[in-house]
């Protein structure tokens, strides 16, 4: 290693990043919301899970609400199926409580209409063709369904704590975005004008319908159809007196997500790519004013022998590898002493190496060979850790050099997926750890 890399790795242990404390947080009683957010893929159902398992094993009433279609966090649980509505999770320890659900988006948006419309219209509306297009797959739904869930979580108060893990998300953080997107399409141009005949009623209302609707019905019947056309007036008719509420709780959600008893954790992996995911969540939650506690870093790895550098090993196998390399430790002295190069200067042929001290197969040279062979194998799987490890580090030292106000936690790499809760009580107890893993220096 060059003096400048030697300057570089002293600058970066000198800036080691705070640690994070995940049992302070937990413990603490004005900590009513824990949200995980991430890019798709870097384990924020598990850590969510392990969090919320975590907390009513140290006394709190725990609620997780996952948005993982994939129903690992059921599984790992104990529970056959989640949906949308709270369920007690059997095994755990301590005087809390755990419970789980996975968010039904289409039943969550029925909820909504049913909550704040008369039976009759909510009927009308839940019928609809458009409408159950729209809570069944329109952009944005699933996010601004997951904060409606939340916002009556929380509102119900039934829980010390609730943890969130937020839709998959490739480049940011669409759950602060979706009440906006669907909000601007509640207040839309299109929907306004197809609002208006209704909102004038009577005579009036006709008379708009009559001569604004032919004016547009026909070039919007070429677009969408007319059957969709009719579906979509129909629709926003009967939802025109909650038109209001979506944004009004969506605005409430979002404060209730800037206020102090809420924690953000950035999940991430040690790679590239997900740093730099996580580096523009940590930005874009800091424009928004929302309150970032902390990065989990996911499947961490780690070498028992990390004294020990890729290059030496290297070296040390290529030496095993070669019986003819003289710059070798003990256990060639067969070699050494065969009559065949005794009192000679003359280096032994390949032949004669190979066939020095092996009269019969399974003596103790050919032995000695498939043990220097498996030894040279297990030298050059070290040195791949090595690599791996020292490649984690650099990704991790421009994340925490670029963000050195954000507190880490480390969460080593397990050899297998968590599938039972003894799973995520491990991977808890290496949340709350928090001991950074080993620097490695670059080989």
């Amino acid at each position: 290693m060059g003096e400048t890399e030697g300057r570089e790795a002293a600058a970066r242990r000198l800036a080691s990043p705070r640690v994070l404390d995940v049992d302070t947080l937990l413990d603490d009683p004005e900590t009513r919301i824990v949200v995980c957010c991430g890019s798709g893929g870097v384990g924020k159902t598990t850590t969510a899970a392990a969090l919320g398992l975590r907390a009513a094993e140290r006394g709190r009433k725990v609620v997780v609400l996952t948005i993982d279609p994939a129903r690992r966090l059921a599984q790992s649980m104990g529970i056959d199926s989640l949906d949308n509505v709270p369920r007690r999770v059997k095994g755990t320890d301590g005087d809390g409580e755990l419970h789980a659900m996975m968010l039904d988006m289409k039943r969550t948006f029925d909820e909504v209409v049913e909550a704040h419309a008369d039976p009759e219209r909510a009927a009308v509306i839940l019928a609809n063709p458009f409408y159950q297009s729209l809570s069944a797959g329109f952009a944005g739904t699933q996010e601004y369904m997951a904060m409606e869930k939340l916002g009556q979580l929380r509102a119900r108060d039934e829980w010390d704590l609730i943890v969130v893990d937020t839709p998959p998300s490739r480049s940011a953080l669409d759950f602060l975005d979706a009440p906006k997107r669907l909000g601007s399409f509640l207040d839309g141009r299109l929907i306004r004008l197809l609002t208006a005949p209704a909102k004038l009623g009577g005579r009036a209302g006709m008379a708009f319908l009559n001569v604004g609707m032919s004016m547009m019905t026909g070039t919007l019947g070429k677009l969408l159809g007319g059957q969709l056309l009719k579906d979509v007036q129909t629709f926003v008719a009967a939802m025109d007196t909650t038109f209001g509420g979506f944004r009004t709780r969506a605005d409430a959600t979002y404060k209730l997500l800037q206020a102090p008893g809420t924690a953000f954790l950035v999940v991430a992996a040690p790679e590239r790519d997900a740093l730099r995911e996580a580096a523009y969540f940590v930005e874009r939650l800091a424009a928004e004013r929302m309150p970032l506690v902390g990065l989990v870093l996911n499947r961490v790895h780690g070498s028992g022998a990390a004294r020990l550098s890729a290059e030496r090993a290297l070296d040390a196998a290529e030496n095993l590898a070669d019986p003819r390399i003289v710059d070798q430790g003990g256990g060639k002295n067969g070699l050494r002493n065969s009559p065949d190069t005794y009192g000679s200067s003359r280096p032994p042929t390949p032949e004669a190496a190979a066939g020095a001290g092996t009269s019969d197969e399974g003596s103790p040279a050919d032995e000695e060979r498939s043990a220097d062979r498996l030894t040279a194998g297990l030298l050059r799987l070290h040195a791949e850790r090595m690599h791996l490890l020292a490649r984690e580090q650099r990704t991790r030292d421009r994340f925490t050099a670029r963000h050195p106000e954000v507190a880490v936690v480390d969460v080593p790499a397990l050899p297998g997926d968590v599938h039972d809760l003894t799973g995520l009580r491990d991977i808890g107890d290496r949340l709350a750890a928090g001991t950074p893993t080993e620097h490695v220096e670059p080989s």
